[in-house]
Formats: structure tokens, sequence, C-alpha cells
């Protein structure tokens, strides 16, 4: 698959990195000549050097080829631009990244596919809804819903008294065989090595473990993983970004209790203006006094989004050893993502990371509608649609010669998630949650193109 990438920042660098391990042919465009040398010289792909509004750049890249167009510059306009030339050139498809949300939220009276743009996505937009994705599923430290929730993807780390610690994966769904979860993936105490469970496979204490829930799953696995259920109520973020501005918006939407501190006056004046059920707090979270007096101890969660990866993590640090509960830092250096449990806080967010998964489903094979890379993980999730002529059409899934290094999670069935035993049967439009590593992704792909 011919895919052009407009924008060799970091999204677009990232991207270009992910695409380029799956064997893609990708053409990343930037008006920097620096930026385009470090991709150059460190990924297997074509760089062209220019504006991507360009048509004559356009038309050097090839455009009428591409069968995939990104436009991830830091510039909207030049996304939006970019994206509408790439579809009348010929580009299949075509994906904007914007900041401006108010699109998002009008994307269907807008009608931006009429303009040539098939999608638009928004890196703040996704970090805000993930975080307060995290704050409904307190006690997880990874989670994704597929089709509203029917399914859920959630992670957590076993503690000691956890009750099917010591128990291998088959031990534990004799002890609790109406339970309505399923592990996926396993990644042992300080090691960076992805297990896909299998029946011997067996839990150990400090091991990440990530579960696929149907209704009520979330609930049982609070209860066997021995943790104590608590409300999120209040709410303290630190830094007016867009995203921690649409993260306040929200929450107040959802009634938590907010609290944003911002340390410029200006920004600290209009969040106070367009949240007036939010408290906003003039003063640099940096500093622990301000923290203090505003009873950082009380807050049940604690949200770090400013522009810089520490400050978010010290901060976060330092909510942790206030007693507060749950802590959520945004990173951009992706070095720091990979520390996300060693250095103490609950989770860490990358934009980067989430725009891309959410761009990847695009250029999947087979009916892949959602996607999502586990964090830390060697390993991902897909959500394929079953065709009529799908391979795993009308199969028993243990007469499926399914990959080792590959699990089936969860269906989805007429708007009802099930976590399926091996006794049951895949059917036409089913959607199917698959985890597995990238070495079988392939593999996987083909049981239902």
């Amino acid at each position: 698959m011919k895919i052009i990438i407009a924008g060799a920042g970091e999204v677009g660098f990232h991207l270009a990195k992910l695409l380029s391990y799956e064997s893609q042919e990708i053409t990343l465009i930037d008006t920097s000549k620096d930026s385009l040398i470090y991709a150059d010289e460190h990924l297997d792909i074509k760089t062209i050097k220019g504006d991507a509004t360009s048509i004559s750049i356009l038309r050097e890249a090839r455009i009428e080829l591409a069968a995939l167009f990104i436009a991830v510059t830091s510039s909207e306009t030049t996304n939006i631009t970019a994206s509408v030339l790439a579809k009348q050139l010929g580009a299949q498809r075509t994906i904007a990244r914007i900041s401006n949300t108010e699109f998002l939220e009008q994307k269907e009276v807008i009608g931006f596919s009429q303009f040539g743009i098939d999608e638009l996505i928004s890196p703040e937009a996704l970090a805000a809804s993930e975080i307060e994705l995290l704050l409904n599923q307190y006690g997880f430290n990874d989670t994704y819903e597929f089709e509203g929730g029917a399914l859920k993807m959630l992670g957590l780390r076993l503690s000691r008294t956890a009750t099917f610690v010591g128990k291998t994966v088959r031990e534990a769904a004799e002890l609790f065989p109406e339970v309505h979860f399923i592990p996926i993936a396993i990644q042992r105490y300080g090691t960076q090595y992805t297990i896909i469970p299998r029946g011997d496979t067996q839990f150990k204490e400090g091991d990440k473990v990530v579960f696929v829930t149907s209704k009520g799953g979330d609930e049982e696995l609070f209860e066997l993983s021995a943790r104590v259920k608590v409300d999120m109520k209040n709410v303290m973020i630190l830094g007016g970004s867009k995203i921690g501005f649409k993260t306040a918006r929200d929450l107040c939407q959802n009634k938590f209790n907010v609290k944003i501190v911002e340390h410029k006056k200006t920004v600290a004046m209009d969040l106070a203006d367009n949240l007036p059920n939010a408290l906003v707090i003039y003063g640099d979270g940096r500093n622990v006094e301000i923290l203090e007096e505003e009873n950082i101890s009380d807050m049940d969660a604690f949200i770090s989004v400013t522009g810089n990866s520490e400050t978010n993590i010290m901060s976060c640090l330092l909510a942790k050893s206030k007693g507060v509960k749950k802590t959520i830092a945004l990173v951009e250096n992706m070095d720091y993502y990979q520390l996300s449990h060693s250095i103490g806080i609950d989770t860490l967010i990358n934009k980067k990371l989430l725009a891309a998964n959410n761009i990847f489903r695009y250029i999947r094979k087979g009916e892949v509608v959602a996607m999502t890379k586990l964090t830390n993980m060697n390993a991902e999730l897909l959500e394929f649609v079953v065709k009529p002529k799908s391979k795993i059409t009308n199969k028993i899934i243990k007469d499926l010669n399914f990959p080792r290094s590959a699990i089936l999670g969860g269906v989805i069935r007429d708007g009802v998630g099930v976590v399926p035993k091996g006794s049951f049967k895949i059917e036409v439009g089913d959607r199917v949650v698959v985890c597995c590593l990238p070495r079988s992704i392939s593999e996987v792909e083909a049981f239902f193109s």
C-alpha cells in the first residue's frame, strides 16, 4: 500500500516509523530539511522536501497512486488544504490532523467528506477521551472500549492478594467458570517480554495482565484482584492546554468536581470564562505550597497535561506522595513512556501513540474497524468484522488453527459483547476482537480477509 504522510514532526515521524515496520511504501513530506534528514537516516522511507499544499510536490510524491494520504503537520489549515488537494489529485482516502475539536463535534453538519477529507484526527481530543475513560475505570491502568463498551480492554498489575495469583489460566477458568473476562496478554514483572496466555500459563505476582471483559467483567476483576473500588469525584488538572480544557469541560459535564491549575494569567482567565463549573486556580502547579493550599490530598485523581513531560511526571509523583489514588501524566518523550509503572505513576499518556493507533486501522487488511497497541507491550488489539467469505465464518473457535501468538478475546454480536469459549461459533457480521504479537498479524488478517 502506498501511503503519503505530510508532516515529519513527532506525530508524523512516529507514524512513519510504525508504518515502515509494516513494509508499507511510505513517502514523507515536510518543509524542514533537518526533520527529513533524521527520518531518512532512521527509516526505510522516501522523503520529499516541500510544502504539502503544493500541487507540484504532491504530484512528485505520485499522489495519484496513494491509497492513503495523512496530513499531520502542526498547522491545521495546512492539513485540511493538503487533504482536499490530495483527494482531488487521486488519493483514495485522506486523513487530516486537527486541533479545533469543534470540527469533530460538527463533523456531520459540515460534511468534510464532501470537500475530500474522509477522516479527522485530533490527538488532543483522543487524549482527553482516554483520560475520561481511565477515570471511569478507576483501578485499571489501561483501558479501551469496543462498540461503546460492549467489550472493554482493561489492564492491571497483579498484587500478592489477587485470587488467581499462582494459578494457571485453565485452573482459574475452572474455579471461576461464570466470569465475564479473559486474559489476552501478560508481561512478567521486570521484563519487556509479552506473553499471549494459553491454558498452562501461570499468573504471577507483579504480572501486568490485560483482559477483555464483557458486561460485568470489570466488577468481577475488581473483586478477584483484591482491589477496592473508589468513586472518582474530585479531580485536579495541572495545565490549561487544549487537552486540559477539553478534559475539564467533559469531566464537568459528567458531574466531576474539577480544579484546574494554570500558571499563565491570560489562559487562566479564559479558562474561568469558558469553564463555569470548574474552579480555576491561577498559580504555578509545580509549587508544593499551592497544591497543598488547594487540598491536593483530598483529590481522587491528579492529571498533569502541561507542555513539559518532566513537569507532568514530577507533579504526578508529588501528588502520589500526598495520597492521591490515581495519577495520569501526559508525556511526549517515548523513552519516558516505557517507564510507566517503574516510576510510580499509574498511567502515562502519549498523544502521538493515540493518534497513530487511531490511524493504523486504515492500513490493515480485512475488515479492521478498531485497533490499539497495548501500552508498553509488544502486542496489538484488533477488531474485525466477519464477512461472508472470511475463512473464520461459521467456524467453531476450538477448530480454528489460530496462531499460538494470537488469541481471540471477545465477540460482539447484535451489539452485545461475549467472552467466547471453545465451542462458540463465529457468524457473518460478528465483530471479533483479537490480540496478537506483531509477527502473527498477517496470519490473523488472513482469517478475516
